[in-house]
């Protein structure tokens, strides 16, 4: 081979290595994408059906129940329009109580949240933003519904 032909073979194994390594970390990036849906958008049902997703609201006051002797746990999260179901089996977070922020990591089975993971706001000012976002747009949505002759949070 003379040695233009190798240092073109070269720069074409670097360029294929380049463009494999590219394609791998896209690839790894998309299936470890973690979406985050309002509890609205869930009772909606627009939410991923074939994937885990993080779902966020508060804690709705006396829904929390577990049954003693287990770790496992039920409760109520909203966002001030709708409530879900949310079922957990683990250690919840210390700060994890009635009317606090929480974020869900797991996936629907049926009507119910089925999480893997629970996150709780860490301090009294914190709310991830994407929870304050949906909030204040469900308040705001659910305020002028009041206004006009009231809602309700039913399924389409």
């Amino acid at each position: 081979m003379k040695p233009r032909q190798q240092r073109m073979l070269a720069v074409g194994l670097a360029v294929a290595g380049l463009a494999i390594a590219a394609a791998l970390t896209l690839r790894a990036f998309s299936e470890n994408m973690m979406f985050f849906v309002s509890v609205s958008e869930v009772v909606a049902g627009e939410y991923p059906k074939d994937r885990n997703f993080r779902v966020g609201g508060l804690v709705r006051e006396g829904s929390v129940q577990r049954e003693e002797g287990s770790l496992d746990v039920e409760f109520l999260v909203t966002d001030l329009r709708c409530d879900i179901t949310v079922t957990y089996t683990g250690v919840l977070p210390d700060l994890f109580r009635d009317g606090q922020g929480v974020v869900a990591h797991g996936r629907m089975d049926g009507e119910i949240f089925v999480a893997d993971e629970i996150l709780a706001k860490h301090d009294e000012n914190y709310m991830p933003a994407e929870v304050a976002d949906s909030m204040a747009t469900h308040v705001e949505e659910q305020t002028q519904a009041l206004r006009e002759q009231g809602s309700d949070c039913t399924p389409e």
